[in-house]
């Protein structure tokens, strides 16, 4: 498709707006064609910081993640997101800020959709020890979401990630 060519170049426009509305668009995608935009967003998430942007931001919405295969899938690619933060140096810069807050609210979203695949996922990421990482996760248990969902998992965890 000639328009996901173009979302995948406006994913890292300086403009916040810009990469809102394609990760705006990637959801419309998803709730026509999920496994179409899967199969994409696995290639995105190899990408720069602001198409892993994209990528995380574009899966992490509530009205996608129904199906457990599906939720599965989702984890995965942002397994493989979270995992590549440790790879990166620059952690000043305004992309890798902009892809941190985006996963400081995507893990939420999945594990709070489903809790029982979903937790085991985050909770190996809330032992690591970079502290970029644990400050993602930190956010992530702020989300009243997760509150909501698993209260005694989430105070439990809140407590150790201090």
């Amino acid at each position: 498709l000639e328009a996901l060519k173009t979302l995948r170049e406006c994913a890292s426009d300086p403009r916040w707006r810009i990469r809102e509305a394609v990760a705006m668009a990637l959801q419309r995608l998803g709730r026509s064609d999920m496994k179409a935009l899967l199969t994409e967003m696995i290639r995105w998430s190899e990408g720069n910081l602001l198409e892993r942007r994209a990528v995380a931001a574009g899966l992490c919405e509530p009205g996608l993640l129904g199906e457990v295969e599906i939720g599965q899938r989702v984890l995965q690619i942002l397994d493989a997101i979270t995992r590549s933060l440790l790879d990166e140096t620059n952690h000043r810069s305004v992309e890798f800020q902009a892809l941190g807050k985006a996963l400081g609210y995507c893990w939420s979203v999945v594990v709070a959709a489903l809790p029982e695949i979903g937790k085991p996922f985050m909770e190996k990421w809330m032992v690591v020890e970079d502290q970029n990482v644990r400050r993602i996760m930190k956010q992530n248990l702020k989300k009243k979401r997760l509150l909501r969902a698993d209260p005694e998992w989430t105070e439990t965890w809140i407590e150790y990630i201090k």
